[in-house]
């Protein structure tokens, strides 16, 4: 995406990925049928629940021409031992990539505290994983301070350069744009010119919305739904249609400003269900 003109909503939802949990097995079965032949499905990792349960909806998807891409949450991985083991079930049903993310845990089960630490591992890469995605979070996360989240990301940008790791970004959800579009300068700012995508809700009610939003820490976003009704409205009549027009005029002008933002594409959290956000995606590429 780099005209200087703003990308339709068509172009700007080519290529979206979408995250579902492994264990709705209807949802699995709809996804060759639903998707196009490459698409990215992201598996969720659930605290409490078995990661293995990855493995046979990866596989699915895999030989459907889907491209699986299980969650990998560190702070749930009991041992080495099971992460390795994870890790070659999952290579074995075809995954070459995943999305490696801090898990929601307050202590850890085993001995990985981090995304960097099991990418220093090397269990993954040993296993055929040659993708790693990481997250990102716009509007900074209630447990974590934002240096600490950009010391982070900084390191995992490192460690990727020095192992030629292809290392990609996918953003916690927002309901307002300026966070995304601010955070993304920034990063650019900086020389981290890895892939990003940019995280958005699919359409759902205000209750689906702002549970989730309460759940997933996204603060400003809280604010945006409760205090700003008419916007709120637009939000649950339109779906995300509003925040991807304005993401595309910022795409435009960054680029006409010789400081491209190059966003990969924009990645679905399913709140309101997986064939209502298809549906609607469907809807606008029509």
């Amino acid at each position: 995406m780099t005209n200087s003109t703003a990308p339709s909503l068509a172009e700007m939802l080519r290529g979206f990925s979408i995250e579902v949990n492994p264990k709705e097995t209807k949802i699995i079965d709809a996804c060759p049928d639903r998707l196009d032949p490459g698409t990215e499905v992201f598996l969720t990792w659930i605290p409490g629940e078995d990661p293995m349960n990855m493995v046979p909806a990866a596989a699915q998807l895999r030989r459907a021409g889907l491209l699986p891409v299980p969650h990998i949450g560190a702070r749930h991985a009991e041992s080495a031992a099971q992460l390795a083991d994870l890790a070659a079930r999952l290579a074995g049903a075809g995954v070459d990539r995943v999305l490696c993310i801090a898990g929601d845990r307050e202590k850890p089960a085993g001995p990985y505290d981090s995304s960097l630490k099991v990418m220093e591992s090397g269990l993954l890469q040993k296993s055929g994983v040659t993708r790693i995605a990481v997250g990102a979070f716009p509007e900074g996360n209630p447990n974590i301070p934002d240096p600490v989240l950009a010391e982070a990301l900084t390191a995992k940008v490192k460690f990727a350069r020095e192992t030629g790791l292809q290392l990609s970004i996918v953003t916690q959800f927002c309901f307002q744009t300026e966070p995304i579009i601010e955070w993304l300068q920034g990063t650019r700012r900086q020389g981290i010119d890895f892939p990003v995508r940019v995280g958005l809700a699919g359409p759902a009610g205000l209750i689906a919305l702002t549970r989730y939003a309460m759940k997933c820490g996204v603060g400003n976003s809280i604010r945006v739904l409760t205090e700003k009704p008419s916007f709120a409205k637009l939000l649950i009549d339109k779906g995300p249609e509003p925040l991807i027009r304005e993401l595309a005029d910022a795409v435009a002008s960054g680029n006409s400003a010789g400081a491209p933002l190059d966003i990969t594409g924009l990645h679905f959290f399913v709140f309101g269900g997986f064939n209502k956000t298809v549906d609607w995606i469907n809807a606008q590429k029509a």
